[in-house]
């Protein structure tokens, strides 16, 4: 199973834009200051995820970035599937060739497990991780730089 920095960042940019939502297009620059990420490899990702109809572009002036739905219709599967990256634990991709053309041992443990990956992910929504305190934590840290790591406690409301 390979679930690279191409997934791992493009969650991570997308749930940036649903915190965000509401305060009109999110450039990659303002996404990459605060996620540590490079704009050229945010441009790549946000190339697919736009492909994929998951974000809505704006150019010129004051553009940028919004999410094509709302964040409670868009699942961290959608975003990792629309950048390619393969939540396919098996060594033969799926097609049970793994051992000189033949099944492996393990082959439907490693499918068993793909297909678990994909469902759990595909139950959890941007809205979801955007509603657990923790990483609301997070996202207030990196909003305000001020050092602190949490907001004060009845600042605090439901984001999405």
């Amino acid at each position: 199973m390979r679930l690279t920095t191409k997934g791992r960042y493009a969650v991570t940019a997308m749930l940036d834009l649903a915190f965000h939502e509401g305060q009109g297009p999110i450039t990659l620059a303002q996404i990459s200051q605060r996620q540590g990420v490079s704009i050229s490899y945010l441009e790549q990702l946000f190339a697919k995820l736009r492909r994929c109809q998951l974000v809505n572009s704006v150019r010129g002036p004051g553009g940028g970035y919004s999410l094509a739905s709302p964040p409670a219709d868009i699942s961290v599967v959608q975003i990792v599937e629309a950048v390619d990256d393969s939540m396919d634990a098996t060594s033969c991709l799926g097609q049970a060739d793994c051992q000189q053309g033949e099944m492996c041992l393990t082959h439907h443990l490693w499918s068993d497990l793909s297909d678990w990956l994909r469902q759990f992910l595909e139950g959890i929504s941007l809205a979801d991780l955007a509603s657990r305190r923790d990483i609301q934590g997070v996202h207030f840290r990196q909003d305000h730089h001020d050092g602190s790591d949490q907001p004060p406690d009845d600042s605090l409301v439901r984001i999405i």
